[in-house]
């Protein structure tokens, strides 16, 4: 018990096998959200309202992938703007390879914590690589009143070398967390 409890196992089944076109920028911008779209799930796109050709990006993704329904917005992280004024509660926010600057780490929590605020249950799903041991976003969860969940990539076969057709998770210290408000059990 405690902030990084462990779950027994995570398993993700997909229905059907989706192919994925997409635009790539760096690790690909929106390849979650485009998969989750894929699969059926209701999606709203963001990346930084301070990169619009991001955001372009997004948009084009989704031409290719024929899901005209997928709504785009911009945010940025730790910004309080009308676009997240307006955001209806989420469920889940997919976030990939997000804590990458530690100085960011406040900002998206902050964000974060505003989404919680409209549905408390919301959880960040989100996968990064470590890049140093000294980063560490335990003191901002206990500051959020947030709890983080180490899922072991193991757990849905994604620890494997070239995992994806890269090298990256396999070799790499690749995690996957999900954060909640403490308060609330996953």
């Amino acid at each position: 018990p405690g902030r990084h409890q462990q779950p027994s196992k995570f398993h993700v089944q997909p229905r059907e096998n989706h192919s994925l076109r997409w635009k790539q920028i760096g690790g690909g911008v929106s390849l979650p959200g485009i998969m989750a779209a894929k699969c059926g799930s209701e999606v709203i796109l963001s990346d930084s309202s301070e990169l619009p050709h991001c955001l372009e990006v997004c948009r084009q993704s989704c031409q290719m992938n024929n899901l005209p329904q997928v709504r785009i917005i911009g945010l940025t992280w730790g910004h309080m703007s009308q676009e997240l004024l307006a955001l209806p509660p989420q469920d889940i926010l997919l976030a990939s390879d997000v804590f990458f600057e530690p100085e960011d780490f406040e900002d998206i929590l902050t964000t974060v914590y505003f989404l919680m605020q409209k549905n408390p249950k919301v959880q960040l799903w989100s996968t990064y690589q470590v890049r140093s041991a000294d980063w560490s976003l335990e003191a901002l969860l206990y500051k959020w009143d947030m709890k983080c969940v180490h899922i072991p990539l193991e757990s849905f076969d994604a620890d494997k070398e070239n995992i994806a057709e890269s090298a990256l998770p396999g070799r790499h210290t690749v995690e996957m967390l999900v954060i909640s408000f403490a308060k609330d059990s996953l």
